[in-house]
């Protein structure tokens, strides 16, 4: 038997790059190479940089500088770096960190998999090695951005907006479900633009009405609803299919009229408050996730103020927070970084209190009655699990304790007896029940 060569791909950054890799992967899966979840074993590691803001180029570099380090004690043959920083900062990696082997880009997926002496298989372009739990995974329908938003690096990084085919999506979308994936979660910079460059119109609606029908798919679940020319022929599609989940990633950033104009986000705080009542209003049960940024170089005190109001006025059911990130060759950076991040954090754990507070609020409501999860994780007298109403890694989680429990992947109905601010506890419902089944 020829020996394997041990190779490990580190992912960092978004769910974007994670799909990536795994494409990559796919290709080095039919080779002379050993795929390990774990650097520790191997001879050969691939870094998936992101270089979005700040705290994530120090983790990308950080990530790097371990791996040269590990090479130059003998630990590693080989070091390759790509994605988002490389396709950034590729001249001036290759001049600090010689060390690594090779540099590559966002879009040199083949040259990488040529320089790890393997044939670039363009029929493997659907075919996925999942670096997730089996029962779900990320589904990439575009790649780019459009929009101008000032304080964003995206377009600088990945180009301008790029679907990827209908017929090659729900392929790919096929063949996970033949591997076991029960969840797909659609992601792209902007998901409400998909379709606008390949067929002049916005055709997210019909593509989750295609994927609906997709046997072995139990939940559909979109993340990155860009809110300007919000597709409002999504509303229907929530009504209309029974395997998309009721929950919407709708990032707001800000809502301060003065700060969106100088973000150059393309909508207003009214055109966004419409919006969003127009969701909660004809979708009743909607769970909604949104990203704010604090410390924008013009946001001022009553700016702040008004966001803050804004978050007690909605009660987003999911919200994160960061603090903003002056990023060269952005629109924004000439405005320079006048808060300063002292600043930027307290705005930051304000927001996150009143959060964590509406959380604590709602999960209590749900006290007493049944709904339905999938369960992410069994271990001994427990499992972990999520409602249709959360995305895995980044929502809340819900406790299971039984000595009879489920099967990873396996949506149950339970009930819920206990909540905490970002996570619920449940027990399992034995028989069929007559109380609603959120």
């Amino acid at each position: 038997m020829v020996r394997k060569t041990k190779v490990c791909v580190i992912t960092l950054g978004c769910p974007k790059n994670t799909v990536d890799s795994e494409h990559l992967l796919a290709q080095l899966d039919t080779s002379t190479y050993e795929i390990l979840p774990e650097p520790d074993d191997a001879e050969i590691v691939v870094i998936n940089t992101c270089g979005f803001i700040q705290d994530a180029k120090e983790e990308s570099i950080d990530t790097i500088l371990e791996a040269v380090e590990r090479k130059r004690e003998g630990c590693l043959k080989r070091v390759i770096v790509m994605g988002c920083l490389s396709q950034r900062y590729r001249t001036e990696l290759q001049y600090e960190i010689p060390e690594v082997d090779a540099y590559f880009g966002t879009e040199e997926l083949p040259d990488v998999v040529r320089f790890l002496k393997v044939d670039y298989k363009p029929e493997l372009r659907c075919e996925r090695y999942i670096t997730t739990p089996k029962h779900f995974a990320y589904l990439k329908i575009s790649e780019g951005c459009n929009h101008p938003c000032s304080f964003c690096a995206i377009p600088l990084i990945r180009g301008k907006y790029r679907s990827v085919p209908r017929e090659i999506v729900v392929h790919e979308a096929r063949r996970l479900a033949e591997k076991g994936v029960k969840e797909l979660i659609l992601i792209a910079q902007d998901t409400t633009s998909y379709g606008i460059d390949l067929y002049g119109t916005r055709e997210l609606p019909s593509l989750v009405r295609e994927l609906n029908m997709i046997d072995g798919i139990e939940w559909i679940r979109l993340l990155y609803t860009y809110p300007g020319q919000f597709p409002l022929e999504l509303i229907d599609v929530f009504h209309s299919c029974d395997k998309l989940c009721h929950y919407l990633d709708i990032p707001i950033q800000h809502i301060s009229d003065s700060v969106l104009r100088s973000m150059q986000r393309g909508i207003s705080a009214r055109a966004t408050k419409e919006l969003l009542y127009k969701l909660k209003t004809e979708i009743p049960d909607i769970a909604l996730r949104t990203t704010l940024m604090v410390g924008y170089p013009t946001e001022t005190n009553d700016d702040f103020q008004q966001l803050y109001d804004f978050v007690g006025e909605m009660q987003f059911h999911r919200l994160g927070v960061f603090t903003y990130s002056q990023e060269e060759g952005t629109t924004a950076y000439e405005l320079g970084d006048p808060i300063p991040q002292e600043v930027k954090n307290q705005r930051h754990d304000a927001l996150m209190i009143l959060q964590r507070e509406i959380s604590l609020r709602r999960n209590e409501t749900l006290v007493g009655t049944q709904v339905r999860i999938m369960i992410d994780e069994v271990n001994k007298g427990y499992a972990i699990g999520r409602t249709s109403w959360d995305a895995p890694e980044i929502d809340q989680e819900v406790m299971l304790y039984s000595t009879s429990l489920p099967t990873v992947g396996s949506i149950i109905p339970v009930k819920i007896v206990s909540a905490a601010e970002y996570d619920l506890e449940a027990r399992l419902i034995e028989k069929s029940s007559e109380d609603t089944i959120l």
